[in-house]
């Protein structure tokens, strides 16, 4: 079996400990590998199952708001990033599915890395596991307990040996049956 390479990581910004647990994670997986991370922040949050863009905003009014956002994750990031430069930022306006299979598409990123908030979190209105397992490229989701909790849908458990992930330290994420 040939092993897929990767040029870039993939991290959607979340300001919860979960969120920089992950972003630890995939900094550390980054630096280890020698690659870019990409860090995704979206004007419509896809953790928040109810949040939806605001319909009253003119253009105008969502860039600003877009820019101010950039801002405050540039400068969160940056500092957690500390010396290490390979580090994108990239405020997205489209709705979270759709921004994610073009980055992947355009190369952005071939693994994506994700804060498991809790057990029943969802992502992009769906149980965040389920969003793991329909993805179609790799994805860890890091927590809910820990820093150390990983899960890993199929791809990325394929994957977890080249990353450096011993197997004894990751699960595979399950769907629950509802």
């Amino acid at each position: 079996m040939a092993i897929p390479t990767f040029n870039a990581l993939g991290f959607c910004a979340h300001y919860a400990k979960q969120g920089d647990w992950a972003f630890d994670f995939a900094l550390q997986l980054s630096k280890r590998h020698n690659v870019k991370l990409n860090v995704f922040h979206f004007l419509q949050d896809p953790y928040d199952p109810n949040y939806s863009k605001p319909k009253h905003l003119t253009r105008s009014e969502i860039e600003k708001m877009a820019i101010a956002e950039e801002k405050e994750l540039r400068f969160y990031y940056d500092k957690r990033a500390g010396e290490y430069l390979n580090v994108g930022f990239r405020e997205c306006y489209e709705d979270s599915w759709t921004e994610l299979h073009r980055c992947l598409k355009i190369s952005e990123f071939q693994i994506l890395i994700l804060g498991y908030t809790k057990t029943d979190a969802v992502f992009v209105r769906k149980p965040i596991e389920e969003f793991a397992n329909d993805f179609i490229s790799p994805v860890i989701l890091v927590g809910p307990k820990n820093p150390q909790q990983l899960c890993l849908n199929r791809q990325a458990a394929l994957l977890s040996f080249k990353l450096g992930i011993a197997n004894d330290t990751y699960n595979i994420c399950n769907i629950k049956p509802p």
